[in-house]
């Protein structure tokens, strides 16, 4: 069974999922857009790289920008593949909990792969390197001032009010100023309407594995830290690219895009027009792609809109998704049967 009529089956996917590199890759074009005040940080500071701005001579001074590491990216597509696995019944968080205990035989496993120790190991076929800003770091984000209000709604609690001599309240009565709350703290955010173009690659996938990883990169919505209060970014694929190789870095196709905006564009404290960046992001890659020795079959513009348009059809249709996942399924535990031994539940640690 088929679900794609877009794509060549034979030139583009496995029959199975094979134990050995066979050399055909799938990059997924994405340009990732926040759309709230997302957090991607260690200890407490925005993560950021000191890279050459663009390409060309004329661009080739040092700026900061925000980098998206690469795990803060495959982590929150792998959990929703996960959510839409227990939702229809072929995982249950008993089995197999992230980070914590791998059943080593479901799609998430297999696709994205785990290690546990002596146990067993299973290496990702998803392939996510750190993305970068467009826009320079300055240009990006900005501080805020966060508190912790009590349930009052104020500052300062019931129990914390205290008495000041007559005189010293600045006209309040006696016992109504309170003690304010040092619960304050400042944290730097990224700016909403800031782009990471980035790539991600799916190795030696079949038609039920490229479906399983499209699906989840379309669903998640979410990234970085305090995810349920912010963290909000949108993906836009602009192609998928089939080839025989690896193509370029996510660097190299931002500092393309870069040299593809005027100067005062990029000087402006103004966001970047959606449109624009879209265009750029497939001029650039296009050019880049044109130097790849490689053999590619990419899915730009019109062939890529129908193929999005086909694989949004089939995912969200109740009846075709679970059937994707039906199959997906399958082919991970005919895997994990043939090549994963001591399949047994085991304190584990992603890879």
């Amino acid at each position: 069974m088929t679900f794609l009529k877009n794509v060549d089956q034979t030139k583009c996917f496995q029959n199975e999922i094979p134990y050995k590199p066979m050399g055909k890759y799938i990059h997924f074009l994405t340009i990732r857009v926040t759309e709230s005040y997302p957090l991607f940080q260690t200890d407490q500071e925005l993560n950021k790289a000191r890279v050459r701005a663009g390409i060309k001579r004329e661009n080739r001074g040092p700026i900061s920008r925000l980098t998206m590491f690469k795990r803060k990216q495959s982590t929150p597509e792998r959990l929703v593949g996960r959510e839409l696995l227990r939702n229809y019944g072929f995982m249950t968080a008993q089995e197999c909990e992230y980070n914590v205990r791998f059943a080593m035989d479901n799609p998430d496993c297999i696709i994205y792969g785990f290690a546990i120790g002596d146990s067993g190991s299973e290496k990702s076929k998803v392939v996510v390197d750190t993305a970068y800003s467009i826009t320079p770091f300055d240009d990006s984000h900005e501080t805020f001032t966060l508190n912790a209000p009590y349930e009052n709604g104020t500052m300062a609690a019931k129990g914390e009010m205290k008495e000041l001599p007559k005189g010293k309240d600045k006209g309040k009565p006696d016992g109504e100023l309170g003690t304010t709350t040092a619960r304050i703290n400042q944290q730097d955010h990224i700016r909403p309407q800031v782009f990471f173009p980035s790539i991600i690659t799916l190795k030696d996938a079949t038609e039920a594995g490229f479906l399983y990883v499209f699906n989840n990169i379309l669903r998640t919505s979410r990234y970085g830290a305090q995810t349920t209060r912010t963290g909000t970014m949108r993906n836009e694929l602009i192609g998928v690219v089939f080839a025989d190789g690896e193509i370029t870095s996510n660097l190299r196709w931002t500092q393309a895009i870069y040299d593809l905006f005027p100067n005062e564009v990029l000087q402006s404290l103004d966001p970047l027009d959606e449109d624009d960046v879209m265009d750029h992001a497939k001029t650039a890659i296009q050019s880049l792609l044109d130097d790849e020795p490689i053999v590619k079959i990419p899915f730009i513009d019109e062939e890529f809109d129908a193929l999005l348009k086909e694989v949004k059809a089939l995912t969200s249709n109740e009846t075709t998704v679970k059937a994707i996942l039906k199959k997906a399924d399958d082919e991970a535990k005919a895997y994990a049967k043939k090549h994963i031994k001591g399949k047994a539940g085991a304190t584990a640690a992603a890879e």
